[in-house]
């Protein structure tokens, strides 16, 4: 039990949170749950594995880890470590995968490149450039 707090300040929260003050009192002198101290054990342990993984690990690759690891706590499910890991804001960081959207091996005819990225022009409409990748064609 903290000694610093005022007796006005234990009566003001007890008020706040609608409780006497002697249940107030009796929730400062109580020990902290098993349950509690499993849970900061876990989260330091989901810290650790985050960490050497560069914080590429999410919640179902820790949880995963935990179940090759017998000396985790049994009861570390993905739902466990999820909830731990959002509490403590642990995110995985993830990264956007490249993805080729150019199909160069083909037979089909091939504009030719009259620009040759020269993009400046001596007049206006010497140059016309145009993007039409955001059309659907049946191709995709």
């Amino acid at each position: 039990m903290e000694t610093n707090r005022s007796e006005f300040q234990v009566a003001k929260m007890a008020e706040v949170l609608k409780v006497s003050r002697s249940d107030f009192y009796a929730y400062l002198a109580r020990p902290v749950s098993d349950r509690q101290q499993e849970n900061e054990i876990l989260l330091e342990k989901i810290k650790e594995i985050h960490q050497k993984s560069k914080a590429t690990y999410g919640y179902p690759r820790i949880a995963d880890d935990f179940k090759d690891q017998a000396t985790i706590s049994p009861t570390s499910s993905k739902n466990r470590v999820y909830r731990l890991m959002r509490k403590a804001g642990i995110r995985a960081k993830t990264v956007k995968r490249y993805k080729v959207i150019t199909n160069s091996r083909h037979d089909l005819p091939v504009a030719e490149n009259l620009l040759n990225r020269k993009f400046t022009a001596d007049k206006p409409n010497q140059k016309w450039v145009l993007d039409i990748t955001y059309i659907w064609t049946d191709e995709g």
